[in-house]
């Protein structure tokens, strides 16, 4: 019992709610319009769980994101879009797996279950331009090549994920707004889905419930950045 109040004091109100109705909502979406995927609907809670996870910078949430790129990956074969099962396993995948390990190295203060905001140069964010560029480049012909379904956008939710994927490896507030920019596409691409088939629709509204989720991650994140300067300023 003590380890259930510690866990629910661990979050705060806002973040109780965001999980409860995140969660409340990919349960309904899965008994409306799917009822058959179980491997969707699992990985859409592990999801949610690693995001609020993450809004509190605690480095368990890139062991789940770890599992959540998995299942993802399977789901996205199963609709044909290669672009986004190649992404995850091979660049979101790799990706985290070096998010868990920089966000292990790098705890505030000696907290365990609380990573360092680090602040990333501009000269880095030139860097990540042209990586995102040749990323891009070389995914898009590949997509090609292998017939991917809505080609354009499954590009363009490569790109997405590669800035937003770098800047979380390297602890960069601004990760949450990459990760909702590509939420914002992957609604896109799978309300195209839905259209062919209607048990998809529990995908989408997943999305919907990670876009609120970066959305509160980058505040988070804002706001922790702040309280770790001031307190390393004291």
């Amino acid at each position: 019992m003590d380890r259930i109040k510690r866990l629910i004091a661990y979050f705060n109100i806002a973040e109780q709610v965001l999980w409860c109705v995140s969660v409340v909502l990919i349960v309904l979406s899965f008994l409306l319009f799917d009822r058959g995927s179980y491997l969707t609907l699992i990985a859409s809670l592990i999801g949610i769980t690693a995001l609020v996870l993450t809004a509190k910078g605690h480095p368990i949430s890139q062991g789940l994101m770890i599992v959540f790129c998995i299942l993802y990956a399977i789901i996205s074969w199963s609709f044909r879009y290669w672009g986004e099962m190649i992404t995850y396993l091979g660049m979101s995948l790799p990706m985290a797996v070096l998010a868990l390990i920089a966000w292990i190295r790098n705890p505030f203060e000696g907290k365990k279950q609380e990573v360092k905001v680090n602040r990333i140069r501009s000269r880095e964010y030139v860097l990540l331009a042209v990586l995102a560029l040749a990323v891009t480049a070389i995914f898009y012909f590949i997509l090609k090549v292998t017939n991917t379904a809505n080609l354009i956008v499954s590009t363009f939710s490569i790109t997405t994920s590669f800035v937003a994927a770098y800047l979380m490896a390297r602890r960069s507030p601004w990760f949450a707004l990459g990760y909702a920019l590509n939420d914002v596409v992957l609604i896109v691409l799978w309300i195209l889905a839905s259209i062919e088939d209607l048990s998809y629709l529990s995908v989408v509204v997943c999305f919907v419930a990670f876009l609120a989720n970066d959305l509160y991650n980058f505040i988070s994140w804002r706001r922790m950045e702040r309280r770790q300067a001031s307190f390393q300023i004291l």
